[in-house]
Parts: structure tokens; C-alpha cells; sequence
């Protein structure tokens, strides 16, 4: 049953800015102290100390609401990421632009069908282990978190979490897949405009590097392929079982996972937990601190007086760009439902819908916390060796490459 929403005044977001500051800069200023996992655990307790104490007081529903939700999102990627971790592509391909290209194509279809969480967690290692001879591979990472981590899961409601919950909501399983076009022209345009890309660094490589990368070819093999179907078990416990069960069965497929892969695969992937520790520490202050911007955007949204679908497309993914994409599509789809009809989608317009689907997965892309994918891709290559961008510099990577595209797609299909 639902309960009275509590609203705490415009200051107590002052929190959740400050988390996003700390994110962005210390890493600029004091990287070296910022690698401890511990050490983001502590700022993310600091930092969340004080809305802790106010929803305690106020409204321990909503914090216990926030926990759940916090609990199923680290038990789903976390599960993801060690069975994935478990599957090995042994081998070396030469990384020429039009292999990096099709490994990003792979994973954009791979994104809707076992989620980008899965399709990022399998595909990370073997893209970097076909790039580890070539200097130029930032922009080939920066271009998987925009295609893999994102774009790529808003075909089906197992795609992205704020799909799956509009799919609980009523939203037939099959609708999303009508967002074809808008997917394939965002999915197109970033593959073209990365293979312009990564065809021009190729060229500047250093001859040496590239004479390596052509001697170390070795064709791809599959290590702990059992571990595909288990990731197919995560995706389906994860669509089919309510919570508790939901996490529990995944948690018991880890422990299968765990119990039947050879520790050699493990060693071969530089398996760590390091990636999923960091998302954990960092992901625990924003699903906290952010309660307060969440209940102030569920009040105060009629304010954005928004009609048109590239209006709910923008509105929904700017905000899922800083705060969890989930509540930021439910709290719209709520805004669209005042639009509906009787026979429109949960009583939502097709194409409203449409704008809150395509922003909510899509804009994830704009920073490294739209999407838990982004945050474990940067820390697994960064594990690798990778100095990865801060996270500013990768906001102007998204503002320079996505951004655009996004103006385009909302001009071509969400007039």
C-alpha cells in the first residue's frame, strides 16, 4: 500500500551534489587516494550520514524501499559480472577498426537480449585482450560504454531495469520491440562515427605496435562456455521470480557458476572483484543521497508541463544521467499516464512512452553513473592498465559524440 510521500526541502539535496562533485574531481586531484574501495565507501557513509538520519525519523519506509532496491541492483550486476567473469575468449584478433566495430555491434544486439550489464561484463575482456598491442584504446572503451553499457538495451524489457519494471507495470514484453528504428539509427550512427574513429588512430599507431598485434594473432576459443547459459539463468530468474527469489536464485547461480569453472579461467580473465566492490561502494551513497532529489522531482513534476514525446525523451534522460534511471522512468511514466487514453499503453501515448523508454536507456550514456555497467567497464580497464577519463572528461566525450545523436533522434521519431 502506498505511503504518504514525504518531501524534504530543496537544501537536503546538497548531499547528492556533493557525491557527484567528490566523483568528479577527486579523482583529478588525489587519484592515487581514490582508488581505495574503502576510501569510497567512507565518502559514500559520509556523505549519506545525513539523509540516513532523516529518513529514519521521517520516513523509514521509503529508506527501506531504497534498500531493497539498492540490495536487487548489486545482487543482478554482481551476478552478472562474476559469471560473465567465468567465461574466457581465449585467443587474439588482430584489432583492426572493423574487428573493434563488430565486437560493439555484437554487444548492441547482445544488450537486449541478456541485458547491458550481461552483454558488457562478457564482451569487456575479450575487447581488451584483442587491444592490448595498440596505444589508442580509450576511445574504443568510451565508445563500449556508449553502445554496449547503454543504446544497445532498449530493445526488450530485459534490456535495461527501467524496461523491466514498466514490462511489471503492464507494459507488454513486446512493445519495446516497436523502438527498432530509433535503435537502429542511434546504434548506427555511434558504430559509424566510432569506425571513422578508431580508422584514423589505427593509422597512427606506431609501426612496431601494429607489426605485434599481427604476430600475435590466435583464433578465439571458449572457456567456461557453460557459463553463457548460466548468464541466460540470471536473465530469466530475473524476469521470472519476484523478489526475494529473485536475488536468491541469483546468488545460487553464482554459487553453481563458482563451484563448476576452473580457478585457470578465473587467473586467464584477471578476474577481481575490485570492479563490482567499487560500484557497491559508490552506488550505496547514490541510492541514498538521491531520495531526497527523487521525492522533490515526484512532487514538483507537473511543473515540467510536458506534452510532446522528444519533451519526455529529454526530461527523462537528463535526470537519468545523474540519478538512477528506474524511479526517473516511473515518476514520468505517472506524468504521461495524465495524458493517456483508454486504449494507449498503461495509459500512456504510444509516443510518450516512446520518449520516457528511449531517455531512460539511452541517456545513461551521458556519465559514468547512468548505468552500472559504466562504472565496472571503467574499472575493469582500468585494472588492465587503462587510464580511463575522469569523469568529466567523459562527460565531454558524451557531449561531443551522444548528445548530438540524441538531438537527431528525437528531430527523425519524437516529434
Amino acid at each position: 500500500m502506498a505511503h504518504d510521500l514525504y518531501v524534504p526541502s530543496l537544501i537536503w539535496i546538497a548531499p547528492f551534489a556533493a557525491l557527484l562533485a567528490v566523483l568528479a574531481l577527486v579523482p583529478l586531484v588525489a587519484a592515487e587516494w581514490w582508488e581505495s574501495n574503502g576510501r569510497k565507501l567512507l565518502v559514500s557513509a559520509v556523505l549519506s550520514a545525513p539523509i540516513l538520519v532523516l529518513y529514519l525519523m521521517h520516513d523509514p519506509e521509503a529508506l527501506e524501499h531504497a534498500a531493497i532496491e539498492y540490495v536487487s541492483f548489486v545482487v543482478l550486476i554482481g551476478g552478472l559480472f562474476f559469471v560473465a567473469g567465468g567465461v574466457m575468449l581465449e585467443g587474439d584478433l588482430e584489432a583492426t577498426p572493423l574487428t573493434n566495430a563488430t565486437f560493439l555491434a555484437l554487444g548492441a544486439l547482445l544488450a537486449s537480449a541478456i541485458g547491458t550489464t550481461g552483454a558488457s561484463m562478457l564482451l569487456i575482456r575479450p575487447l581488451l585482450s584483442t587491444n592490448k598491442e595498440r596505444r589508442f584504446v580509450v576511445h574504443t572503451l568510451v565508445f563500449f560504454i556508449f553502445i554496449v553499457a547503454n543504446v544497445g538495451g532498449c530493445l526488450t524489457a530485459l534490456g535495461d531495469p527501467p524496461l523491466f519494471l514498466g514490462y511489471l507495470r503492464g507494459v507488454p514484453f513486446l512493445w519495446t520491440l516497436r523502438l527498432w528504428p530509433a535503435w537502429l539509427f542511434a546504434t548506427g550512427t555511434l558504430l559509424a562515427i566510432y569506425f571513422v574513429w578508431d580508422t584514423v588512430l589505427h593509422q597512427r599507431e606506431p609501426p612496431e605496435r601494429i607489426r605485434l598485434d599481427r604476430a600475435t594473432i590466435k583464433p578465439l576459443h571458449i572457456g567456461g562456455a557453460h557459463n553463457l547459459a548460466l548468464i541466460v539463468a540470471v536473465v530469466a530468474a530475473t524476469v521470472l521470480l519476484p523478489s526475494p527469489w529473485r536475488e536468491l536464485g541469483t546468488l545460487a547461480i553464482v554459487l553453481v557458476s563458482w563451484r563448476t569453472t576452473s580457478t585457470h579461467l578465473y587467473h586467464a580473465n584477471r578476474f577481481s572483484l575490485h570492479p563490482i566492490l567499487e560500484v557497491a561502494a559508490v552506488f550505496v551513497g547514490i541510492f541514498i543521497t538521491m531520495l531526497p532529489a527523487l521525492a522533490l522531482l515526484r512532487e514538483h513534476g507537473d511543473a515540467f508541463t510536458l506534452e510532446r514525446p522528444w519533451q519526455y525523451f529529454w526530461a527523462t534522460g537528463l535526470l537519468s544521467t545523474f540519478l538512477d534511471n528506474t524511479p526517473t522512468y516511473l515518476t514520468f511514466l505517472t506524468l504521461g499516464q495524465s495524458q493517456g487514453l483508454a486504449n494507449d499503453v498503461v495509459g500512456v501515448p504510444h509516443g510518450v512512452l516512446t520518449g520516457i523508454s528511449l531517455g531512460a536507456v539511452m541517456m545513461g550514456a551521458n556519465s559514468y553513473l547512468g548505468n552500472g555497467p559504466n562504472f565496472m567497464v571503467r574499472a575493469i580497464a582500468e585494472q588492465r592498465g587503462i587510464k580511463m577519463p575522469s569523469f568529466g572528461a567523459f562527460m565531454l566525450y558524451s557531449t561531443a559524440v551522444v548528445i548530438p545523436v540524441f538531438v537527431a533522434l528525437s528531430w527523425l521519431f519524437l516529434r
